[in-house]
């Protein structure tokens, strides 16, 4: 008698029960969305110059909406026109990120969008409010086009000498969104090999990645102040930050592999200061290359280990642990050591919230890149530098590569993508979908611990 009520109770209350996600999760769920999209059109029979396999198209797909560049297949040969633009357009859509284009487009039709949604959005733009996010994403997409629009006119005109007008065009389109979301894929095996001494090719295409992984904001900030000194402390920071890592790296790149047949000795000069500045710029999560990554001294290659842990800045195309991170971190050793209870940046106090995120972020981004490694040597015998290479650039989404890639075995494709999808994301949205925060808000007795 009582089994037909209590069926129907639970049976409303089933149909009264909603799926509910965090805004990590809804974002993470977001781009494996576009990744599966991207396989399948890369997967159509007029997407390639040969069958590939599903496998090789879900990395494609996958390196392309993390913006990394690491391929399994190549690109210029490998796919057809179609193809190439199928993973352009996934580079535009990984690189501006999922809810640009989402809040863009609402905004345009004059939609309304929910308060979860616009917790969804703030946490995509790393902001405290739905009208920053708004005039962000706005903002954002503004700037891409136009900044892009600028480059694709100086490589047009730079290559329409050299090819048919088709050519120069979609060759232009390509490495233009490439560069500028800081994708690092190329149309030819060698990257930009062949243009080691181009100063059009070479300024124009590390301008465009320089742009799009200074960060939106710093952008926003340049354009309505007009003027240094009415920059906030954190944009002054971060630009002079830029300037001092991309000049001392090339500095050093040129000292350490001036006598390098392989690399710089065997090239004039100007080449030498082109290849120099190139490689300086690129571990920070672009992934061009004008020289063989493979041929670099070691001590080469472990400063540019350096430049791909430390990335971008924050709310840009790039990904690493980005800038401020890092020069947090620094400046939070510096307070230590020098017994001081504030950390200070430009006589301005950091919040001890900022100091432990920070740490928290270098701390599970380290801890990841270790688990990688560890698997990867499971996995695979190959040079122990080129396995801290590969995993390090893949997180950092760079796409520098040391050879291994194109070697790597179904278990060590499926970890190299994961270490691009947890890398784009980021760590702590990634820490936060995995395991959601809980405050507490009991105040525990301190207990001493030596340390050191």
């Amino acid at each position: 008698m009582n089994s037909r009520p209590i069926a129907l109770h639970s049976k409303v209350h089933f149909k009264s029960q909603k799926v509910r996600m965090s805004p990590p999760a809804v974002l993470a769920c977001g781009f494996l969305g576009l990744i599966v999209l991207g396989a399948l059109l890369l997967k159509l029979p007029f997407a390639t110059t040969d069958s590939i396999t599903v496998q090789e198209a879900l990395f494609t797909a996958t390196s392309a909406v993390t913006v990394t560049g690491l391929v399994v297949v190549d690109t210029g040969t490998d796919f057809t026109r179609f193809g190439q633009t199928v993973i352009a357009l996934l580079i535009q859509a990984g690189g501006l990120g999922l809810m640009t284009f989402a809040v863009v487009a609402l905004l345009a039709i004059g939609g309304k969008i929910g308060f979860r949604q616009q917790i969804i959005a703030t946490t995509a733009f790393n902001q405290t409010s739905w009208a920053s996010v708004a005039q962000t994403a706005k903002a954002v997409l503004l700037f891409a086009l136009v900044v892009e629009a600028i480059g694709f006119v100086i490589l047009f005109a730079r290559w329409w000498p050299d090819m048919a007008l088709p050519d120069a065009a979609f060759e232009a389109f390509f490495y233009t969104i490439s560069a500028f979301n800081n994708a690092g894929f190329a149309l030819a095996a060698d990257s930009l090999s062949g243009f080691v001494g181009d100063a059009t090719i070479n300024l124009t295409i590390t301008l465009l990645f320089i742009a799009g992984g200074l960060g939106f904001g710093v952008w926003m900030e340049l354009w309505q102040t007009r003027s240094w000194r009415r920059l906030s402390i954190y944009s002054q920071v971060l630009i002079a930050s830029i300037v001092i890592i991309n000049v001392v790296a090339m500095v050093l790149i040129l000292l350490l592999e001036a006598n390098n047949q392989a690399t710089l000795a065997g090239l004039t000069m100007s080449e030498q200061i082109w290849a120099a500045w190139f490689q300086a710029t690129t571990p920070r999560t672009a992934g061009f290359n004008t020289i063989d990554i493979a041929s670099l001294e070691d001590s080469t290659t472990t400063l540019m280990l350096l430049l791909m842990f430390i990335g971008g800045g924050s709310l840009s195309t790039a990904s690493g642990i980005k800038v401020m991170t890092f020069v947090v971190l620094v400046m939070a050793t510096y307070a230590y050591l020098r017994q001081r209870d504030e950390v200070v940046i430009n006589w301005r106090s950091i919040p001890r919230h900022t100091v432990r995120k920070a740490l928290a972020v270098a701390l599970i981004s380290a801890f990841t890149i270790w688990l990688s490694i560890f698997l990867l040597t499971v996995t695979h015998k190959a040079p122990f530098l080129d396995i801290v290479f590969e995993a390090v650039s893949a997180f950092s989404t760079v796409g520098l590569s040391r050879g291994m890639t194109g070697e790597l075995s179904l278990a060590g494709q499926w970890i190299i993508m994961l270490l691009m999808f947890v890398g784009r994301l980021g760590p702590l949205t990634m820490a936060y979908f995995l395991a959601r925060p809980k405050p507490k808000h009991l105040k525990y007795p301190e207990a001493k611990f030596p340390i050191g």
